[in-house]
């Protein structure tokens, strides 16, 4: 008896001679990228476009590196992200200890040009830091301060 063969159709044959498409690399995350630039380029301005939607249109957002504001710090310096506005009457700061934004962080604020009476912990409990989770739990400790908003 013999075989019965049924031919294929030209798209199937195509089909079968093409190699698979390789996938696309994925672009690195933002958070991926070196901390300065990642600071400079992405979180700072996420940053003042949530400061401006809360209302606050004319704030200074300057990434430097200095030493903590405390004495117990010694000289030990660290990146900081110093955000001001109401004329320099309103301030906080961001502290990055390990120059990354996975890890070690501090918050601290103060008022009228002062310094900062306490550094606090600031996000220690996320296991993934993303740029908007860095802008909402900014803007909520802002806000903690009733900087942003009223009761």
């Amino acid at each position: 008896m013999a075989e019965e063969t049924t031919p294929k159709n030209a798209t199937e044959e195509q089909a079968a001679a093409k190699p698979a498409k390789a996938k696309k690399e994925k672009p690195p995350a933002v958070e991926d990228k070196p901390f300065s630039e990642f600071m400079e380029q992405h979180f700072n301005p996420a940053l003042k476009e949530a400061l401006g939607k809360e209302g606050i249109e004319e704030i200074e957002l300057n990434l430097v590196k200095e030493k903590l504001p405390i004495a117990s710090s010694g000289s030990q310096e660290c990146w900081q992200l110093k955000g001001n506005w109401d004329n320099g009457k309103r301030q906080f700061n961001l502290y990055f200890i390990d120059e990354s934004i996975k890890g070690q962080k501090a918050f601290s604020y103060s008022t009228n040009g002062g310094k900062p009476s306490t550094i606090e912990s600031f996000m220690i409990d996320e296991r993934k830091i993303t740029l908007d989770l860095m802008v909402m739990y900014t803007i909520q400790r802002l806000n903690s301060q009733k900087w942003l908003t009223r009761n």
